[in-house]
């Protein structure tokens, strides 16, 4: 199947702007042959809010208005898509990501690792990673900084994901993470990461691009440069991500899950204080 990734550059506070813009590149994604788009964090509100009370007024509930949006668009158009946006929940915020397919809403995953910056700072981190069953394969979902703890994708992929659907807001100062890391989680779990990372500037924020598609085997697929919208599109081989061994018989054998050791991995799973200086 053909899956595709939209690198945008959404404006703070223009929740209307930013929905039409997303809904535009959806309708381009299909008219180039793609049942899966990734559209970057927070790509509905934006995301360098300075307070709480200032963001709220930019989250919604789920479902609500850009959920319902992208509900018709993808009934309209036999498609699937993730999506960023600000989760209200009474007083409180998550930083989520919604998939949608053709029949409606099929989940929502809550930024579970919170960087001390932008909107991050003010929201409350989710407690799930789940994995979808879709038409498409299964899908999981993480967010920008939860891509550094390698404990999530490798999570997401025991619990069978094929696809890791990966909106962002990387800043230029986390420019080595779209360099090294995407590649790196993708090989490391064989699964396609798709990165969906926004471009442009955001009050004092610039963001570094470099959205990728990237296949079980750590290849860009395809990829963008820093500035510009872009999208991006690649066939995938669903299998691909279903076959986590290397065999040569009499020669060599590498089963990538199947050699695991649990076991010696307890420090993984063990509280710890935050080093600080």
């Amino acid at each position: 199947m053909r899956v595709a990734v939209a690198q945008i550059d959404p404006k703070i506070a223009e929740k209307e702007r930013n929905l039409d813009a997303c809904l535009a590149r959806l309708d381009e994604a299909v008219a180039a042959g793609a049942e899966l788009l990734v559209l970057p964090e927070c790509a509905i509100p934006g995301y360098m809010f300075e307070s709480l009370e200032e963001a709220l007024p930019y989250a919604e509930e789920i479902p609500g208005p850009a959920t319902e949006a992208f509900e018709d668009a993808c009934r309209r158009l036999g498609a699937h898509v993730v999506f960023g946006l600000l989760e209200r929940d009474g007083d409180r915020l998550h930083n989520a990501a919604v998939l949608v397919g053709p029949d409606g809403l099929i989940g929502t995953y809550r930024k579970t690792h919170l960087p001390f910056l932008g909107v991050d700072r003010f929201v409350v981190p989710g407690d799930e990673l789940p994995v979808w069953d879709t038409p498409l394969g299964r899908i999981g979902v993480e967010i920008c900084y939860d891509l550094r703890f390698p404990e999530v994708t490798r999570t997401l992929a025991l619990e069978g994901a094929d696809i890791v659907c990966h909106p962002t807001n990387f800043p230029m100062a986390a420019r080595v993470q779209t360099e090294l890391i995407t590649v790196a989680r993708a090989a490391e779990n064989r699964i396609f990461l798709l990165t969906a990372n926004r471009c442009g500037k955001e009050r004092w924020a610039e963001f570094c691009g470099h959205s990728q598609i990237v296949d079980p085997y750590g290849v860009r697929l395809s990829e963008t440069g820093v500035a510009g919208e872009a999208l991006l599109v690649a066939d995938v081989e669903i299998e691909q991500a279903r076959d986590k061994d290397y065999v040569v018989p009499g020669e060599y054998e590498l089963y990538l899950f199947g050699h695991r050791r649990p076991e010696l991995y307890g420090a993984l799973v063990e509280e710890t204080q935050s080093v600080t200086t």
